[in-house]
């Protein structure tokens, strides 16, 4: 049974879930979906600043991350055109390599890092490590004492043991390291319990409610051996509202005239952090950067004026909002096998050990056939991968042609962050590269994984 014949469970246009695409046209590419640069050629399949998938899939084989690092420059363009007085650190975390390191301090913004290994790689390509942000919740020493030695720009401070460390690594070298305190400010960001970060019950930051912010704060200043520069706050991942952006605000600049007026110092920096969504599906709906600047110094002009501050200065920390758009993951189909009544399921040769996120968040994402066009009906299908794990599941729901079949390549747009960087060797299955295309030519940036390497760490 395929396509129209099916019922509600399979393929029952009618009762879509409502994060799908209208199935008028399975061929189309909703351009808020893809990079910039993606079109569908003349001979049907998805091409990408000039490249066709199926030339790359030849080329690189699959799965494979494909980057658009026209889209990647243009978007952390945009941000700094947004911010043009502020800081914009881009948050390694989302996806970090040396070829993205070059490219988001070539287009002049900061870098986030927050382990020792993200340090490295930001060190090892060159970035100005003045121009760098470490956060992170268990810094160890040693990762506390390479960033001294680096000479990172600031260090946002996470606990007392971790003000301890970092106090006494500062003595012993002589040196007088930039800080900031990361609050937590009790604000329930709308996005998914695991990635939201600003209620009280986690395990980042110092909580504002309970008073450990205040106490941090003057603990760092009474001590007078680390220069406390601001506060910082995130308050989650995916946000598309603003809102929770001027409850943060406000409750961390009270902080900020709480130590005015106990200790009479007016902090001059203030981070309000990143976590601004994307388009994964028809459904989202983010804001332009131009639109979030203007409503953050909204915020923040009005809080200092309520509080009596001198405006600080500001920075921020996109990460999925530059990469996540600017990468697609290419798939080949390996089965695709009807239940009869109940869905389609589309295999691919990936899965969940390089994108986890709708194992582990219960994501949304959406996919195109790429290598071709299609004539045919549209079948609601569920694209999953090769893991043996029944969630292993790739996109829970979309349009693909009802005849979709082995050999077949499938894209799934939105995948530039956190699916590199939380890929797995689940299943023992190597890790796939990752090929940055611009004006019609491809380089590998990140070598997919062999099995060599898999057993040139297994040393039993």
């Amino acid at each position: 049974m395929r396509a129209h014949e099916a019922g509600a469970l399979h393929g029952d246009i009618g009762s879509r879930p409502p994060w799908l695409r209208t199935p008028d046209d399975v061929n189309a590419l909703v351009p808020a979906l893809w990079p910039r640069n993606v079109t569908r050629g003349a001979d049907g399949a998805v091409a990408v600043a000039g490249l066709s998938v199926r030339d790359l899939a030849a080329e690189f084989g699959t799965p494979v991350y494909v980057l658009d690092e026209d889209d990647l420059r243009s978007r952390c363009r945009d941000f700094r055109a947004a911010f043009p007085t502020e800081d914009v650190y881009y948050a390694g975390k989302a996806f970090l390599c040396r070829a993205v390191v070059r490219m988001i301090a070539e287009e002049g913004l900061y870098l986030d890092v927050c382990t020792g290994g993200e340090l490295a790689t930001a060190l090892a390509a060159g970035m100005p490590p003045e121009r760098m942000g470490f956060h992170g919740n268990n810094k160890s020493v040693a990762e506390l004492g390479r960033a001294l030695d680096a000479g990172v720009g600031r260090i946002i401070v996470d606990s007392f043991t971790e003000i301890d460390r970092l106090t006494a690594l500062a003595r012993e070298r002589g040196v007088r390291p930039r800080v900031l305190v990361r609050v937590t400010v009790g604000v329930e960001a709308h996005t998914h319990e695991f990635i939201a970060t600003a209620h009280e019950d986690q395990k980042f930051g110092f909580s504002l409610a309970g008073g450990a912010a205040a106490t941090a704060a003057f603990k760092i200043l009474d001590e007078d051996v680390l220069e406390l520069r601001g506060l910082h706050s995130h308050i989650g991942s995916q946000i598309f509202d603003t809102s929770g952006f001027e409850v943060s605000a406000r409750r961390v600049l009270a902080l900020q005239a709480q130590i005015r007026d106990a200790r009479g110092v007016e902090l001059p920096e203030l981070d309000l952090g990143g976590g601004f969504g994307i388009a994964y599906t028809t459904q989202d709906d983010p804001a332009a950067p131009q639109d979030l600047a203007k409503r953050l110094r909204k915020i923040v002009d009005s809080e200092c004026a309520a509080e009596n501050l001198a405006l600080p200065h500001l920075s921020i920390e996109p990460g999925r909002a530059i990469v996540g758009p600017a990468v697609f993951t290419l798939y080949e189909v390996g089965t695709v096998k009807d239940l009869d009544g109940i869905r389609t399921y589309v295999s691919v040769d990936g899965g969940m050990s390089d994108n986890i996120r709708t194992a582990l968040y219960d994501a949304s994402y959406s996919a195109t056939l790429a290598s071709r066009a299609s004539t045919e009906q549209p079948l609601l299908a569920r694209v999953v991968g090769k893991h043996c794990e029944s969630g292993d599941i790739v996109v829970k729901d979309e349009f693909l042609p009802a005849d979709v079949q082995p050999g077949d390549l499938v894209a799934v747009p939105g995948t530039g962050a956190y699916c590199r960087s939380m890929a797995s060797n689940y299943n023992h299955v190597p890790r796939p590269p990752v090929v940055a295309v611009r004006n019609g030519q491809a380089r590998l940036i990140v070598r997919r994984e062999t099995e060599e390497d898999l057993l040139a760490l297994d040393v039993g």
